[in-house]
């Protein structure tokens, strides 16, 4: 099979070596997918992640072990055949002779809520360093419109002594996994697809359209690729606000919120957002970065930055609806035990990545609480390492008198969970995410 689009007399893309930058959430799916046709170099600084992969282990559980069978170093002769499959390394010297890199690291956020590229800086060094005439550099990483040409460009530049759009070229992809979805996997998602020049937008439209069952999208510029992917987030942000804040004054008003939001649903145009708390490394990050792009462009986004602040206020305002409800059973709050249940950002998958239910936590610490948090999907050795908790991943870890029991997560292995034999003789159960009737729990947003 031959990937041909003639760009100059100069310059043929022939069938590509692809080189992944980064093998987590979005770009182990990607490599897997890309190996099916092409040869794929995963590549990550990560060396325990590169043994893994080898071993055929993903830690986050994105990708079965079957399908990781065979992963290996690549050898001379694997790459000198074109060989498609996916070879998985930490040495820069084995993602030299690539034609195409693809950029899939993470792009968080300070402590500020400011836009927080250095792993994008970092990789874009990276493959300065192996960047050769006629390359193309993809970027999947969520980034404010202009990010791509106006920061990761100039360090591909300075680091390969080449000149963008003559030497060499790029292209934006945004990434759209959902972690922890099954159904919609890399494949199954509609690819939104930019180039550099109106070539290079057709070569990487057709590149992705090989593996991409459900087609692809050619946005008219990389900047209109990267505004699209940051609106999709922040469109979700602002409309999950909106129903936690109904559901604050609902509460006020001793009304159901998921009953109101039953009865709106039966209008036909009713888009229908559950209250919880919003984390993750997507829709609570991306609005941040539109938001600090506009500011420095001398405009101050209201409804954005509105939107992010009711959210992030929701966990406090669990735990201080927790709080309450035990003062009103006459649960005397200081030195009480306080069983938080989940710790990921999102129901049934391992990501513990900007997860909201910190500020649960942190909010009943100041009411002098003993807080036990469990969680049977996340590492024990990443959650003391991101938020220094000792956490608890089996039943049999957990106390049997805890004063409230906090449902902050739908993890399915928590259905059917005995919350009593658990819980003291008086104690309230908080349920966060609804998976629970009315009835059953104290209270629930």
């Amino acid at each position: 099979m031959y990937f041909c689009v003639e760009l100059n007399k100069e310059f043929q893309m022939e069938t590509p070596k692809i080189a992944i930058i980064g093998l987590g959430y979005v770009g182990l799916p990607l490599a897997v997918a890309f190996a099916k046709k092409y040869p794929v170099i995963g590549f990550d600084i990560n060396k325990k992640r590169i043994e893994q992969l080898h071993a055929g282990f993903d830690m986050t559980l994105e990708i079965e072990s079957e399908k990781l069978k065979g992963v290996t170093v690549p050898t001379s002769d694997d790459l000198a055949k074109n060989k498609s499959g996916f070879f998985a390394t930490d040495s820069l010297d084995e993602i030299a002779d690539a034609t195409i890199y693809i950029v899939t690291v993470p792009t968080p956020v300070n402590e500020q809520h400011k836009p927080d590229l250095t792993p994008l800086y970092k990789a874009s060094e990276t493959v300065s360093k192996v960047l050769k005439k006629g390359d193309i550099v993809i970027y999947e990483s969520t980034v404010y419109p202009g990010a791509t040409e106006e920061e990761c460009v100039p360090i591909l530049e300075k680091g390969s002594g080449l000149v963008y759009n003559t030497d060499f070229f790029a292209g934006y992809s945004p990434e759209r996994i959902n972690p922890g979805d099954k159904e919609h996997t890399v494949e199954k998602i509609l690819k939104v697809t930019s180039g550099s020049t109106p070539e290079i937008a057709e070569i990487v439209d057709q590149l992705y359209k090989k593996v991409i069952l459900a087609g692809t999208f050619k946005a008219t510029s990389i900047k209109v690729a990267e505004a699209a992917k940051v609106i999709e987030n922040s469109q979700r942000d602002i409309n999950i606000a909106f129903v936690n804040e109904l559901s604050r004054i609902f509460n006020l008003m001793d009304i159901d919120t998921s009953e109101v939001l039953e009865a709106a649903a039966t209008k036909w145009n009713f888009i229908k957002f559950t209250p919880g708390l919003v984390g993750g490394h997507c829709i609570g990050v991306d609005p941040y970065y539109l938001a600090d792009k506009a500011q420095k462009l001398g405009y101050n986004p209201q409804i954005i930055l509105s939107g992010r602040r009711l959210n992030d206020s929701m966990g406090p305002f669990v735990a201080q609806e927790t709080v309450k409800l035990m003062i009103k059973k006459d649960i005397p709050v200081k030195n009480s035990k306080v069983l938080v249940m989940g710790i990921t950002f999102k129901e049934d998958c391992p990501d513990i990545r900007n997860s909201r239910v910190i500020d649960v936590i942190n909010e009943l610490k100041s009411y002098e609480l003993e807080i036990d948090v469990f969680d049977p999907w996340a590492s024990k050795e990443e959650v003391k390492e991101e938020y220094g908790i000792d956490l608890l991943s089996e039943k049999s870890e957990l106390a049997n008198d805890y004063n409230a029991i906090i449902l902050a997560v739908s993890h399915k292995k928590f259905n059917g969970f005995e919350y009593l034999k658990f819980a003291a003789s008086t104690f309230v159960l908080y349920d966060v995410k609804g998976m629970l009737s009315k009835e059953e729990s104290d209270g629930r947003l």
